[in-house]
């Protein structure tokens, strides 16, 4: 863009630059600093009402240059990809453990097993659940109840029936509401031995 308009490529002295499309992040940081002249490529996206980055242009040496050094280094970024992912996974196994733990102190009538799904199920890296908040990080006994609530209304309701049936999801709520709290209330005082 150039004033009230936008320019062609060859208009915007850019056209000798090559297109190197998002994805790579690696490719890309590299052809850029390689590159004396370089420049992001976005597009308007309606629905989201923003500019998203669709790539950027470079000089062709630059991304000849960086294709190379990302082919050296590939196998090295490939294991230090898979260190990451296993400890990942690794602080995802304790989170999920600390939160199967929190679920059985604040209802000890719940099953173990049934805590550690629905701890798994909160607790999934980059899902948006509750247990993924910064109030379930936490460990926070809302947020941990939350999670139960959202187990027991799918699992041992007919929730999920009515919504399929077409019952509004506020009419569904209130329809196994009661259900739901007597799971709970059971799960918090479990039977005690005679």
């Amino acid at each position: 863009m150039e004033g009230d308009g936008p320019l062609c490529l060859e208009c915007a002295d850019l056209d000798h630059l090559l297109f190197l499309a998002a994805g790579d992040a690696a490719l890309t940081r590299r052809a850029k600093k390689a590159s004396a002249l370089a420049a992001v490529v976005v597009r308007f996206s309606r629905s989201r009402d923003r500019y998203e980055c669709q790539g950027v242009l470079v000089e062709e040496e630059a991304l000849a240059r960086a294709e190379v050094a990302c082919l050296a280094d590939d196998v090295a970024r490939e294991r230090r990809r898979q260190r990451e992912a296993e400890h990942r996974r690794g602080e995802d196994e304790e989170f999920q453990a600390a939160f199967g733990n929190e679920i059985t102190r604040l209802f000890p009538g719940c099953p173990e097993v049934r805590a550690k799904v629905i701890a798994v199920h909160a607790g999934t890296r980059s899902s948006g659940r509750v247990g993924r908040s910064s109030a379930g990080g936490a460990l926070d006994p809302d947020a941990v109840t939350l999670a139960v609530v959202a187990s027991v209304r799918h699992e041992d309701t007919g929730d999920d029936q009515l919504l399929m049936s077409g019952v509004p999801r506020a009419d569904a709520r209130n329809q196994v509401r009661s259900g739901i709290q007597s799971v709970l209330d059971a799960w918090r005082a479990p039977e005690r031995g005679s």
